[in-house]
């Protein structure tokens, strides 16, 4: 497995409409395998691939917090949102491409799913809680979404500008010389 770079916001691809995968095959096992490794290390519960700078409909989550409990990896590939929730809940969401960064943000208390697993088989499923919010957020990611979209322009314009000035002290940091 292969740790990928993480790209942060703004980045013109975060707000891009990802394309469909066409079928599953061994390259798109090994990126969600990738993607898995990269969301466990960042440390986050959801990545989605064009937040690696994949433009597929693909999105990798595990909403188990506890250290001592059995880690529920899921790969979504082309899921589609086919119900949810008139009820509401708010989280206090973040991403790890809008990195310390966090906002309250109302969604669906729950949501049903269905997409394409690594089986290549169709999977459905419906989520409550934070596995619910999880899910939401990431397919957001799927259409170009953020959650500060779901702020008001000022809060959004300000954290847009701790990220622009995050993205510059990372470029002037100078790297580890290679031995």
């Amino acid at each position: 497995m292969t740790l990928k770079p993480i790209l942060i916001h703004p980045d013109p691809r975060l707000k891009k409409l990802c394309d469909p995968v066409p079928e599953v095959t061994d390259e798109i096992r090994k990126l969600a395998d990738d993607m898995l490794a990269t969301m466990y290390e960042a440390p986050g519960i959801g990545l989605a691939a064009p937040q690696i700078g994949v433009m597929k409909r693909l999105f990798v989550m595990d909403c188990i917090k506890d250290k001592e409990a059995t880690p529920e990896p899921m790969v979504l590939i082309n899921p589609e949102i086919t119900w949810s929730s008139e009820e509401t809940n708010v989280y206090e969401e973040g991403c790890l491409s809008i990195p310390d960064q966090y906002a309250e943000v109302t969604r669906p208390a729950e949501v049903r799913m269905r997409w394409l697993g690594i089986d290549g088989k169709t999977h459905e499923e419906q989520f409550d809680a934070l596995w619910a919010t999880c899910a939401q957020h990431e397919f957001d990611h799927l259409n170009g979404k953020l959650f500060i979209d779901y702020l008001g322009p000022m809060k959004r314009k300000m954290i847009t500008r701790k990220m622009e000035k995050l993205k510059r002290e990372r470029a002037r940091t100078p790297k580890d010389p290679i031995l």
